[in-house]
This record gives C-alpha cells, structure tokens and sequence, in this order.
C-alpha cells in the first residue's frame, strides 16, 4: 500500500486583530473560546486560540456594554440610518478638539449590515441604512452584536471600501487576497513525493506531511485593491485560511459541512486544488431613479479550480474536474449563511463585501459631485488613521496526510475575489420593479433633522 493523502494548506491566514476595536458576542454556557489568527511583527500569520472557559469572559463584557452604553444606541433597530457626511463632520469636530472618535462612531451606531444607500438631494446627505443594536467583544475580540451575535460594521472597514472608490483618481478594479507557494517551494515538493512516494506505507504518513510541509516553505501572502495593513484586508485573509482549514479537516466547523477529505476516493484528481471565495453578484437591486440601493441575500459562493504542477513547480489549469472538490466547495457555498452565524468571522466577510458594493455605487453614481462631498477626511491616512495592523507577508504550510487507496492529494490554495463593480452592472444588477426602495427612501425625513445628528432611527 502507498501513501495516498497528503493535503497541504497553501491559504491565507489572518488576523483576529492586535491593535483594533473588536466586540462580544451571545454564546451558550458551555462555550470554551474561540478561534482567530494573529500576525506577528515579522508578518508572518498564525492560528491562535482565545479560551473562554464557560463562556465568562463574554458573559461579563456582554453586562458591561448593557450597563455602559448610551441606551438610545443599545436599542435593536431594524433601520437605523448614518448620514455619510455628517458622521465625518462629526469626527472632525472630534478631532479638532484632540479627541479621538467616539465607540458610537466607531461602530456606527451599531449597524450589523448595509440594506440600503440612499441619497437625498434636498439635504445632500449620503445614508447608510440597516439593522442595528448594542455590542460587546467576544473573547476572540470581534465586535458583536448583543442581541443577535452579528458583527458590526466599523469605521475603519468603510473607510476602505470608499478609499477604493474615491470622488477622483484610480478605482479597485478587483479587491483580492491569495496565498501562493514559490515556485521553488513547489519544485522541492514534486521532487520530494518521487522520492518517497514508491515505498512509503501507512506509518510513514506523519514524516511525509513534515516533508512536504518543509519543502514548500513559507507561502507568499498577496493583497490588491486595499492596503494589506487594514483591519478589512485581514478578515478577508482569514476567512480564506478559516475555510481551508475545514476543507481539509483540521477545523471542525459549528454548522454540518463534509470536508474534502470526507468527499475524497482514491480515484479522486492528483491536482493542485484552489478554492475562492467570490460574492454572488445579483446582490444589487438599484431604485429606477438611482437614488437609492438594497443588498440583498447572504450569499458569499466558494467555487473550485485545478491547477497541474509541473515537475519544475510552474502551474497551469488543468481544465478537469475533481468531484470531491466541487461536492465540498457547494456544500459550504449552501452553509455560509448558517456558517456565519456561527463563526463572526464569515459574516464580517459578508459586510466588507456590503461596504465594497455600496462604496462602488456612491462612487458609481457621482454622489460626492452632486453632494459636494469629498470625503477629505475619510480619504486623509494622516488625520484618520487605518492602515494600523502588521502587514501580512507570509503563511505557514499547513499539511495533513490520511491514507485513502492508492492515490497522493497535494496542495489545497485559492484566495479570496471580489469585483465590487459588477454587482452593478446591467446583467447583475437587480430592478426595483415594485418601487418599495424610493418608497422607503421617501418615508425618511431628513429636514428636521438636527445639524449635528449623524444617526437616527
């Protein structure tokens, strides 16, 4: 019998968050800690455990946020507006007053998703609209909501999204994270296999996984189409490596999910297996007068790809099939909604997806002209800072091996890609054919609102 299943992770690895805000989240008494990453000062990233014993430590911080947040905000919403502008006035009286913005601002009011932008050419307000309620950290530091264990959207995410659309200058195209082997990492890996693969047996498995695991190396982290070294660039890097870890078995997820290696046969293709997240684009449903938008759904898909390595480690797509790979990658695309009310971290994922299409739409449509709104401030890395984590340069390999017929499984990779702008496209884009979005838009009246009031509900 030969060794016949070495699965390595190739995938992003991120950050849970050294220097950032984060929040609590409801769990059951018998809650023991969660799961995030960390990245060190050298860059490199690495899985790390937060234990939570009984759940206590979100339990207090949980009567915390209960007994110290302004109870207005802490109040569950099912559409609480931010005018754009107006929270950054806000913050820049802060600011010039040497104060730093306020945990309300931080967490916009307490927002746990984008359902609307609208505009209103009365008041020039740009408006973010959605549910919202009170928040807490849970005890890997993600800010949650109190009542439903969402994450919130934070400040520093939709700074981002809207540096990626600015009012003039060169837009992201594509928001994208990946993992790659080197080459010469892949090149050692083929050249490994041949020479133990011929006599290797059921006992040799954990010393081939430590020798693939050696000879691939450090992976190289890539990041485009936002700064690498922002909060919203490392929860994409962790969903990636989040959702690797599953495929190959070595993190049992809270919702049913087969992994790969549960779907592999030996018969199964010897390729290299990339999988990527993508958004589901027809998210979008546009108002017939552009002045408003509605995302809908909670679908993020996960869709597979082969790749052949040549004996010198070059890669190309093979253009077959893996059965395995596609059972699990539609498996997990059928849970992610359910994942993700399990594991805060999907569900961020979700948000920056939001924030991107909604920044892309404000952009889209030319709402900083017609406003007279640049943005200068959110746009300004001197004055508001977000770029404030360590950038994510390498990734550990991560390797396992289970022996199943007579085959060898290498390499498991992908990343994560989002085109922000195709939500918005005439194909994807969905009609308001029933009008409710400019109905809902109208029903909010901004003229009595006061100057300095930047959320309402």
């Amino acid at each position: 019998m030969r060794l016949r299943f070495a699965l390595c992770l190739l995938a992003a690895l991120a950050v849970s968050s050294i220097a950032s805000p984060a929040v609590a989240q409801t769990q059951d008494p018998g809650v023991s800690g969660a799961n995030g990453v960390i990245i060190d000062a050298d860059g490199v990233l690495k899985l790390q455990n937060y234990p939570d014993p009984g759940g206590r430590l979100v339990k207090q911080r949980i009567a915390q946020a209960r007994a110290s947040l302004n109870p207005d905000v802490a109040k569950s919403s099912d559409l609480r507006k931010v005018s754009l502008n107006r929270l950054e006035a806000a913050i820049k009286a802060k600011l010039e007053k040497n104060e730093a913005p306020t945990e309300e601002m931080q967490f916009l009011a307490g927002l746990t998703r984008v359902r609307y932008v609208f505009y209103y050419p009365e008041t020039k307000d740009i408006v973010l609209a959605g549910p919202a309620e009170g928040w807490a950290l849970d005890a890997a530091n993600h800010v949650l909501g109190i009542e439903s264990g969402r994450p919130l959207l934070q400040l520093q995410d939709l700074i981002v999204a809207l540096r990626a659309f600015p009012p003039t200058g060169k837009k992201s195209n594509v928001i994208s994270v990946s993992i790659d082997p080197t080459q010469e990492g892949l090149q050692k890996m083929q050249n490994f296999i041949a020479s133990v693969s011929p006599r290797a047996t059921p006992s040799d498995a954990e010393m081939i996984a430590n020798g693939i695991r050696t000879s691939l190396g450090m992976q190289n982290v890539r990041i485009g189409g936002v700064r690498p070294n922002t909060h919203f660039a490392q929860v994409l890097l962790e969903c990636d490596y989040r959702m690797k870890l599953i495929g190959l078995g070595m993190e049992k997820p809270p919702v049913k999910i087969a992994s790969y290696v549960d779907r592999a046969t030996p018969s199964s293709s010897n390729s290299l297996e990339r999988w990527f997240f993508t958004p589901d684009y027809k998210s979008a449903r546009v108002a017939a007068d552009s002045l408003g938008l509605e995302l809908v759904g909670d679908t993020v898909k996960l869709v597979s790809e082969n790749q052949v390595v040549s004996n010198d480690g070059t890669r190309k797509v093979s253009g077959g099939s893996n059965k395995a790979s596609e059972l699990f990658t539609t498996a997990f695309t059928a849970k992610f909604a359910q994942l993700g009310q399990k594991l805060p971290v999907f569900a961020e994922m979700r948000n920056m997806i939001d924030l991107s299409i909604a920044a892309a739409f404000i952009n889209q449509q030319d709402f900083y002209a017609q406003s007279g709104w640049n943005a200068d401030l959110f746009h300004d890395e001197n004055s508001l800072a977000v770029e404030t984590y360590n950038t994510p340069l390498h990734v550990e390999t991560v390797c396992t091996a289970v022996w199943k017929g007579s085959r060898l499984f290498t390499p498991v990779g992908g990343g994560v890609t989002i085109h922000p702008r195709r939500a918005l496209d005439a194909e994807n884009a969905l009609p308001d054919e029933d009008g409710k979005i400019t109905e809902l838009r109208d029903s909010i009246d901004l003229k009595d609102l006061a100057a300095d009031r930047w959320w309402w509900d």
